[in-house]
């Protein structure tokens, strides 16, 4: 049986979700503990040095990052097949996936930090949400060049270039910024939004209980770490959000990836 290490918020683990369940694959899922409090559990550590989801286990191998596990899944399961024929439309997809991943993927976890953890309140928190709106009507307009007159991000047929989207524009959409009604971008989101291994993904995501902890205390009283790396940190700063950035410093409720060795 193969495991998934995974969030369900998490959009990258959400990715992988997608691809195996295209695939057939079964999967059992595990919640790492300790990943938001600044330290993870050893298993957990060994398998993923970076301690961030998702991590795919397959018998005696672990491996790590939402792109090489992608890359892991088609190699061993190649039917049927995710990735496009040519290798001029794989390159296509895969620089999607990159934009998404370290890009996207910011603005929503930025918007996160306001709305769950409270980070920034008042004129602050208004100036991040329209930063993060604006940003986001941006990146549709390019998604839809990439979509162009194609039903699929992948190009006729459902695939890689599409899961690797899906995540983040259905979380844009559940956080009030969704594509204009009637556009191309909106009607992919439909489609894709009715697929089964997506609809279930999703479903997870938009499901999941925070608990009866009030998370937005917890990092204010340090016991929960939420991680600024690269992307997420360049975010937040330049959209205005650096005394965000100062203050989780001071009061040590903000993380890096681990040291190696």
């Amino acid at each position: 049986m193969i495991t998934l290490y995974e969030h369900p918020l998490s959009p990258y683990a959400q990715k992988v979700k997608i691809a195996l369940r295209e695939k057939g694959v079964e999967f059992a899922v595990a919640l790492p503990g300790g990943l938001g409090a600044g330290g993870v559990e050893a298993a957990f550590a060994a398998a993923s040095p970076r301690a961030e989801v998702p991590v795919l286990i397959d018998g005696d191998l672990s491996v790590f990052d939402s792109t090489i596990i992608l890359e892991y899944i088609e190699d061993r399961w190649p039917s049927p097949a995710l990735l496009p024929a040519t290798a001029a439309d794989r390159a296509r997809v895969r620089m999607i996936e990159e934009i998404m991943d370290t890009h996207f993927e910011a603005i929503n976890w930025g918007l996160s930090e306001i709305s769950w953890f409270r980070r920034a309140e008042g004129e602050l928190a208004t100036t991040l949400r329209a930063n993060a709106a604006r940003q986001t009507q941006g990146f549709f307009s390019w998604l839809e060049g990439r979509l162009g007159d194609h039903a699929w991000f992948n190009g006729e047929a459902f695939g890689w270039g599409d899961l690797a989207v899906a995540p983040f524009v259905a979380s844009s959409a559940s956080v009030g910024n969704p594509p204009a009604a009637g556009s191309a971008l909106a009607d992919w989101l439909q489609g894709v939004l009715a697929r089964p291994a997506v609809t279930q993904t999703v479903a997870e995501a938009r499901s999941f209980d925070m608990g009866a902890f009030d998370v937005a205390d917890l990092v204010a009283k340090g016991l929960f770490k939420r991680e600024y790396r690269d992307h997420r940190l360049e975010w937040m700063i330049k959209s205005g959000g650096l005394e965000v950035v100062l203050k989780g410093l001071e009061a040590g409720n903000i993380r890096f990836a681990p040291e190696f060795g």
